[in-house]
C-alpha cells in the first residue's frame, strides 16, 4: 500500500489512502531576467538558489459512519498542524532512498462523499533538495579518508572534530584551524556555525567559511591535536 511519513507518523496509521500524487517534479532555479533595449536575449542575474517545491498527495479517508469520519479528520488535523512553524522529515513509498524537509502550511479542504469518505489533498512546501537517507548516518574516522559525492550538488556536512589543544582540518586543499578543542568542536555547515554543546565557537575556528563536499572525491585530512572526526555527509540531489 502507498503511504507517506511526516514528522514521524505514517499516513497508514491515520487510515489515509492515497489516490494519486505529485512527487517527482523538480524545483525552479531562482534567477532574474532583465530585458535590455537593443540587446537580444535577457540578462541573467542568478540568485544562487533553488526555490521550494510543492509535494502533494491526493487522498481519501474511509469511515463506517459520519461520526467515525469526523474523528479521523480531527486526528489528521492534529497531526499535520503540530509544530507548524518548522520543517519536518517527509518520506514516502515512492522514493524510499531519499527524504525531504517538509513544511505543512497550506489549507486542508476536505469534502465528503456519501457521508462516509473524506476526500482531500495534502500539500507540503519542501526544501528543493532531497537527502540521501544513507548519507544521514554518522561515521567516525581516525585517519585521512576520501568520501565520494555521487551527486552534482554541493553537500553541507555535519563534522565533529575530536581532540585537544589546536589542530588543522583539510578538505580538498581548504584548511581550517581549530583552537582550544577541549574534547571536541562541532561544525554544522547547513546552520553555518561552529559550537561545543550550546556554546558558539565561531571565534575559535579560522578558515574558508564552512566545509563542503563537492561532486566527486573529497580528500579529508587532519593533524595536530585532532584525533578523529565524525561526519554526516548529507548527500543531496534534486
Amino acid at each position: 500500500m502507498s503511504y507517506f511519513v511526516f514528522n514521524g507518523i505514517s499516513s497508514e496509521s491515520m487510515g489515509i489512502r492515497i489516490q494519486s500524487k505529485s512527487v517527482y517534479s523538480a524545483p525552479k532555479y531562482d534567477l532574474s531576467l532583465t530585458s535590455i533595449p537593443g540587446r537580444d536575449g535577457d540578462l541573467i542575474s542568478p540568485n544562487g538558489r533553488f526555490s521550494n517545491i510543492t509535494i502533494s498527495y491526493n487522498c481519501f479517508l474511509p469511515a463506517k459512519s459520519i461520526e467515525e469520519l469526523a474523528d479521523k479528520i480531527t486526528r489528521v488535523k492534529n497531526w499535520l498542524y503540530k509544530e507548524p512553524g518548522k520543517y519536518h522529515d517527509l518520506t514516502d513509498s515512492y522514493d524510499k532512498e531519499f527524504l525531504r524537509k517538509a513544511l505543512f502550511n497550506s489549507k486542508l479542504d476536505i469534502s465528503d462523499e456519501c457521508m462516509k469518505i473524506g476526500v482531500f489533498t495534502i500539500s507540503f512546501s519542501c526544501k528543493p533538495l532531497r537527502y540521501l537517507i544513507s548519507g544521514l548516518v554518522k561515521q567516525t574516522y581516525s585517519s585521512s579518508v576520501i568520501l565520494t559525492n555521487e551527486f552534482s550538488f554541493t553537500a553541507k556536512p555535519y563534522i565533529k572534530v575530536n581532540g585537544k589543544g589546536t589542530g588543522t582540518l583539510t578538505i580538498n586543499n581548504k584548511i581550517w584551524h581549530f583552537e582550544t578543542l577541549n574534547g571536541y568542536t562541532e561544525c554544522d555547515s547547513e546552520l553555518m556555525n561552529y559550537y561545543h554543546d550550546t556554546t558558539l565557537k565561531n571565534d575559535k575556528v579560522t578558515g574558508d567559511g564552512f566545509p563542503t563536499f563537492e561532486y566527486g572525491e573529497n580528500h579529508i585530512e587532519f593533524s595536530g591535536g585532532i584525533t578523529s572526526v565524525e561526519i554526516i555527509p548529507r548527500w543531496v540531489s534534486l
